[in-house]
């Protein structure tokens, strides 16, 4: 490695990891549990750090740092999302264990929902986990996406209708 791209490297190394505090904030917004917040950030300084070379200043680094942090952070709910789906002891309330039919029945219908959601858009699956998943308030869940309460509207009323179709598909009577 030439020393010109050395010192390239190091000092983006260190651009980035001026904006670590900033994409804690956007973490924090989007993630309740702290630990997992922390881990998103570090993943996206991890990854932005191995493709440096890949960031060719058509956006600008705050921007570049933030669209990683927000696939990072979507592709956790992803795997969280699966995760569920494979755990009997996080399968959603009412979902009746007592018999093992139910419990694969219940197990189906988890691993398709969440499946559903993994294929939405980003802020239609956001809209979804944030405020019927997670259970925050109306206007947390506006403040966290910057939409309007008519606008998450939207967003929830399609998410929930391709989760419907998707559900349907797998054979689950509305």
């Amino acid at each position: 490695m030439d020393t010109h791209l050395a010192e390239r490297n190091a000092l983006l190394a260190t651009r980035i990891a001026e904006h670590s505090s900033f994409l804690m904030r956007v973490a924090r917004s989007r993630i309740r549990d702290e630990h997992r917040a922390e881990e998103a950030v570090q993943e996206t300084l991890l990854a932005a750090l191995e493709c440096a070379h890949a960031f060719g200043g058509r956006a600008t680094l705050r921007t570049w740092l933030t669209g990683i942090l927000l696939h990072k952070i979507h592709d956790g709910y992803r795997h969280y999302a699966r995760e569920i789906a494979h755990d009997d002891a996080e399968l959603p309330e009412g979902v009746d264990t007592l018999t093992p039919d139910h419990a694969l029945q219940g197990k189906r219908l988890w691993s398709a929902f969440t499946t559903a959601v993994a294929q939405l858009p980003r802020r239609q699956a956001q809209a979804l986990m944030l405020r019927e998943i997670e259970g925050k308030a109306t206007d947390e869940v506006c403040r966290t996406l910057g939409v309007s309460p008519a606008n998450l509207w939207v967003l929830l009323h399609r998410a929930k209708a391709r989760a419907r179709l998707a559900l349907a598909q797998e054979g689950f009577a509305a």
